[in-house]
């Protein structure tokens, strides 16, 4: 209900939903910010007063959606939860995400993802022993993200086949040893 009221009220989230109703009609590359802000009623002017381009407004509503499924789940109870809540939304919005994942260019919804991913996964860590240890796990948790990326876009291109729980499964069995073991001594998978 938080988010129904923000959406009726803010022009992020109205020029969210203009950028997703065009995305019904047009493949993403094809979409202008001119028909964004023609379906939402607002001015190309109150458009870049909030954001760079339209991929910066993928980026925004993507990080807006996770907050929320973070949010519901009691945000960082475990990795697995984590991933559930985030499947569960971007099977939601799967329209969206299979618009926003085709998009290679710069500033693109894979790079952010991935580093949003990596970013909540250090907070978990961080959260139980102080500091992530970078050296150590770095390297390991940059590949799993990017593999565990790469295998979302590919659930999201086959219409999402899989439950989310099926999913997060198989992200937290993808998971190299060395991060699991990690993970599982922390608590961070059940």
């Amino acid at each position: 209900m938080e988010m129904m009221t923000e959406k009726k009220t803010d022009v992020r989230y109205r020029l969210a939903d203009a950028l997703e109703a065009c995305m019904g009609e047009a493949p993403l590359e094809r979409i202008t910010v001119k028909q964004i802000t023609e379906k939402c009623g607002v001015s190309r002017q109150t458009f870049y007063r909030n954001f760079t381009d339209k991929y910066d407004l993928i980026n925004w509503y993507f990080d807006e959606l996770l907050k929320k499924a973070f949010q519901h789940m009691g945000y960082g109870k475990t990795a697995f939860d984590s991933l559930v809540h985030k499947f569960t939304y971007i099977q939601d919005q799967k329209l969206f995400f299979k618009a926003a994942f085709k998009n290679d260019s710069q500033n693109n919804l894979r790079d952010h993802d991935i580093k949003m991913i990596m970013d909540f996964y250090k907070r978990l860590i961080s959260g139980k022993i102080g500091a992530f240890p970078q050296d150590e796990y770095g390297s390991l948790l940059e590949m799993y993200c990017v593999a565990s990326v790469h295998m979302t876009q590919q659930w999201v291109f086959r219409g999402c086949q899989a439950t989310p729980r099926e999913m997060a499964e198989l992200m937290i069995e993808a998971m190299p040893p060395r991060l699991s073991k990690l993970f599982s001594e922390l608590g961070l998978l059940d």
